[in-house]
Parts: C-alpha cells; structure tokens; sequence
C-alpha cells in the first residue's frame, strides 16, 4: 500500500508535482500518490493507457532509471501530437512509445511492442482538460460546440446522431444507464420535441427548460455524461481494458486506476476485489481467494486540499492501487 506521510508534506508534495507536470493542455491528478503507488522496479516497463496531456508519464518517466520505459496509449490525435513535442528528448531515446490505440486494445498492443512482461498500468479515466475546455470537441455544456464527444474523432457515432435521431425511449435507457439522471423521461421528451438540435449550448438549454431550476445542473450534467460514455463505449472499454491488464501485468505488477464518477469505479473495484465485475469472490477448496488482484487500498485515495483548489478536475477524483498475484489466467 502507499505510504502514508506527514499530511503538511503530502499537501507539499502534491503542490509541487501539480506545478511541475501541468500544463495548459492537462493538470495529472493525484500525481504524487499514483507514483508513489505504481513504481516497484526503475528499471521496468510502465503502460499509461490513458496519455492525455502526458503529466503522468512524465511523472512516471522522472522517476525511472535509464533503462525504464513507459508505453503511452491515446485515441486522440491531439493528445499524441502534444505528448510528443512536450515528451520529444523520451521519444527519441526509446524511453516512451507513443501508440494511438484505445486501451481496449491494450493486451494487443503490449505484445506488438515489447516482449517483456508489464510492471505497472495507470488508468486516467474520463476526458482530459482539454477535451473539456475545448469548445470544438463538444464534451461540456459549458462552451459552445458541435455535438461531437468523440474521443477518436474518426469513429462513426456521435452526439448528434443520439441527439437528433434516437428513438425517445433509447434515450431514457442511456440518460439512465450512464448517467443514472432519474428525471430521463422528461428530458427525453424534450429533447424530441425540440429537434433538430445543432450545439451544445442549445442541448443544455433544452435539458434545463425539461426539469425543475433545482434539478438543472446536475441534470444537464448527467446527460453530457451519459452521451459521452455511450459514443466512445467508456464503460465496455474500462472491463475489457482491465481484464487485460490481469494478462499482460507481471506477479507483483500494479495497476493504478483513477475513476471520477460511481459508474466507473464500481467496476474497478469489483474487478480489482474480485476479479469480475459482479463484485462476487470465488474461493478454492482451501478458502483462498480466487483473485488476480489484491487492492493495496481498501480506502479511496482522494486529492488533498491543496490539489483540489488548483485543478477542480480533482474533486472528484478516486484513486484504487491493486497488484497483481500469482493467480494464472
């Protein structure tokens, strides 16, 4: 388990690590514990098979020898072309492999570059800064954009074909399913009636005219969440993600798994508990657990203060750290 310091220090550390790896494009959350969690061998092989802005893996890069490398995943183009000018010096060493992938395929790619096994796998679920900041990209209903939601902007669904063209009661199931809204219905309806519908601004403001004043905000919010997991498929994505990495990670291989909302993280947990995603725990003859983790934290690791005031985004981050046992797949 990480270990526990000072908290005037951790705030310190967590500080300092905020100042040193955020950049415009991405603030790393909880970067400091993620490192202290993750890192068992300077010399080993680390996958960051949600890149964003690269804080993380600059991070993790600082804090291995020579020889340690970082496979780093994305399916954004921008989030690649980023990380390799802010990351060009461990690029060109050989020290970071940058892939455009969604880290569904992350067993596949694992075996295409390298041959050695996996000693640690961070997750950063969600969307970056700056997808959210990026009004073009269509993730927030706090800036004017297309309904897009994309995270691989060559990918067929988006937003506005669920927007414009599902049927209401589709929509009632996702609002439901992923953004788990109670008031669904209502805003179904609306958002029917009010076809076609060409931006964000005017999705949230029919979303909003659907519920009571008191309702609106996290209404509105919910269904930019619902509609974001369902284009890119996040939550199919996170249990295939996480099966692979019980393969491609050695004995004694971590996994970090940063989750920022209850859909999510319900499924890290089961999974880093009990090796499914039903939360039920299969023991042998013996009484041992059937598991091919063991969760470092029984307790959620959450971003200080400190962090918290400089990047919002850490709010509502949670942190689980599990490593892997010697249980054969």
């Amino acid at each position: 388990m990480p270990g526990h310091k000072n908290h005037d220090v951790n705030a310190r550390d967590e500080r300092e690590q905020f100042l040193e790896y955020a950049t415009e494009y991405h603030a790393p959350v909880l970067c400091n514990t993620v490192i202290e969690g993750l890192i068992t061998d300077q010399e080993g092989i680390y996958l960051d098979a949600t890149f964003g802005g690269g804080g993380h893996t600059a991070a993790i890069l600082d804090n291995l020898d020579s020889a340690g490398v970082v496979i780093g995943l994305d399916q954004d183009d921008d989030a690649l072309s980023e990380g390799r000018k802010r990351l060009s010096d461990a690029v060109s060493e050989g020290r970071l492999i940058l892939v455009k992938a969604n880290f569904s395929d992350l067993e596949s790619v694992v075996r295409e570059q390298t041959a050695g096994p996996i000693t640690g796998i961070l997750f950063d679920l969600g969307v970056s800064s700056h997808q959210l900041d990026v009004g073009e990209r269509g993730f927030s209903h706090r800036f004017e954009g297309p309904l897009d939601m994309r995270m691989d902007q060559k990918a067929e669904l988006d937003a506005d074909l669920i927007v414009n063209k599902w049927d209401a009661s589709d929509l009632v199931f996702i609002f439901r399913k992923y953004g788990e809204e109670p008031r669904a219905k209502a805003v179904a309806r609306a958002i029917v009636k009010a076809r076609p519908i060409r931006d964000t601004n005017q999705l949230a403001n029919v979303i909003r005219g659907a519920v009571f004043v008191l309702h609106e905000a996290k209404t509105v919010m919910r269904v930019f969440q619902a509609l974001r997991i369902r284009v890119n498929e996040e939550l199919d994505v996170l249990e295939s993600a996480l099966q692979a990495a019980a393969i491609v990670l050695k004995p004694k291989g971590r996994v970090a798994a940063i989750s920022y909302h209850s859909l999510e993280d319900r499924r890290v947990k089961r999974f880093l508990r009990t090796g499914n995603f039903e939360g039920i725990l299969q023991r042998d003859i013996y009484g041992n657990a059937l598991t091919p983790f063991k969760e470092l934290n029984r307790k959620l690791l959450t971003a200080t203060e400190s962090e918290q005031e400089k990047n919002p985004r850490a709010r509502s981050a949670r942190l689980r750290i599990a490593e892997r046992t010697d249980l054969s797949l």
